[in-house]
């Protein structure tokens, strides 16, 4: 496959500009140095949010642990805009009365309020967008107290597809979400810069350049095993692309929602944490089940995908519907994933040396909080229908 001519430059500009003096990169910027945690409206309640949900779900963060456990951002999703005034600002629709109010609110809880727009006209719901009105929408989010943008590019595929060319269509995509970011950051408020245009031009070549701090990386996740894994398991590959400032996104979380079982939640949990990908609970946190908020607020699950160095997790072997897959850790120590994408169970060995250990290991099964003692490879293990062993391997 050919790299088009838009990317191509992006790629050579961001060699370029790590040598230039004063250029700070994505990573440096202060903002998702480790992969972003919180909930996001679409997921469950789609178009039926208002200021009166968002309330409710940020006391829920506190009061289930989630908060305690890392989840930080509450992320207004799509349909809370109206319409502009006189001047071009844009105002909230009547759902969302006073958005400085509620990002107070947010921010009493000891969380931070995020919120959603396209660079198009219009948004994927046919609402309010932000073209032409970059630098107004980013001053209003800035005076507002937003602390994150979704940055959806939805309103902006008429336009692309009305390109002569490929590298032009392509052209107007970056060139959009550098205008935004330029608007952000001549706001001096800190706002989470997440891009949302569903892997398009293979975006994690480019991203940091235009200042994303984590990047879409497919097409909408839903409740079902098949879209999940079809998702999870596609990004093999990419974790050079992904670090500290500058995360891959392979789209929200799913826990809780309803669609898939206990098993297949966990192993969806699990391959998000040794993606570093960021954890967006897509839930309704007002009515979750015990069972729900152990799998979301595992600590130690948490702690793999938070990880201090920063690295993504890959895949490293693959056996008809078992799937291998680790992820390097700050201590030296790594976390390995046995997936089993097989609707039952199915049994399988461990060889520890393939994954970088001499001899014996120590391991820790993640999700049942159990030290599993020292153990030898070949290590023989039972994996659930759709389900992972989970486990942290040091030496």
């Amino acid at each position: 496959m050919t790299l088009s001519r838009t990317r191509l430059t992006c790629i050579v500009l961001a060699s370029l500009l790590f040598f230039i003096p004063g250029f700070a990169p994505a990573q440096q910027d202060g903002l998702a140095a480790r992969p972003p945690m919180g909930w996001n409206s679409w997921n469950h309640f789609h178009r039926n949010v208002d200021d009166a949900t968002i309330r409710a779900q940020a006391e829920a963060m506190v009061s289930t642990g989630m908060r305690d456990a890392g989840y930080i951002y509450i992320n207004i999703d799509d349909t809370w805009q109206g319409t502009r005034d006189a001047k071009g600002n844009i105002q909230p629709n009547s759902k969302f009365p006073d958005m400085k109010a509620l990002a107070d609110f947010v921010h009493s809880k000891g969380l931070k309020l995020g919120i959603y727009s396209s660079p198009g006209t219009t948004t994927c719901a046919k609402f309010e967008g932000s073209y032409g009105h970059e630098l107004q929408d980013a001053r209003t989010y800035a005076a507002w107290g937003i602390d994150y943008l979704k940055y959806d590019l939805c309103g902006l595929r008429d336009q692309m597809k009305a390109a002569p060319t490929p590298e032009t269509a392509n052209k107007i995509m970056v060139d959009s979400y550098i205008k935004m970011r330029d608007a952000l950051r001549s706001t001096g408020r800190p706002i989470v810069y997440s891009l949302c245009q569903y892997g398009n031009d293979a975006v994690w070549r480019w991203g940091t350049t235009v200042g994303g701090n984590l990047w879409r990386t497919t097409g909408d996740i839903n409740d079902h095993y098949a879209r999940m894994a079809e998702i999870g398991f596609g990004q093999a590959g990419l974790s050079r692309f992904a670090g500290p400032g500058h995360w891959n996104d392979p789209d929200m979380l799913e826990v809780g929602n309803g669609g898939m079982t206990a098993e297949e939640y966990r192993q969806h949990m699990a391959l998000w944490a040794i993606l570093a990908a960021p954890l967006l609970a897509g839930n309704d946190l007002t009515t979750m089940t015990p069972e729900t908020i152990a799998i979301l607020t595992n600590r130690d699950v948490i702690a793999v995908d938070q990880d201090a160095a920063g690295k993504q997790g890959d895949r490293v072997s693959a056996e008809g519907p078992i799937e291998i897959w680790t992820k390097p850790l700050a201590d030296g120590s790594k976390a390995v994933g046995v997936f089993n994408r097989h609707p039952s169970a199915m049994t399988t060995q461990v060889d520890f040396a393939r994954l970088g250990f001499s001899g014996p290991v120590k391991a820790k099964d993640l999700w049942l909080s159990k030290d599993l003692g020292t153990i030898s490879a070949p290590y023989a293990v039972t994996v659930p229908g759709h389900g992972v062993l989970f486990l942290r391997v040091s030496q």
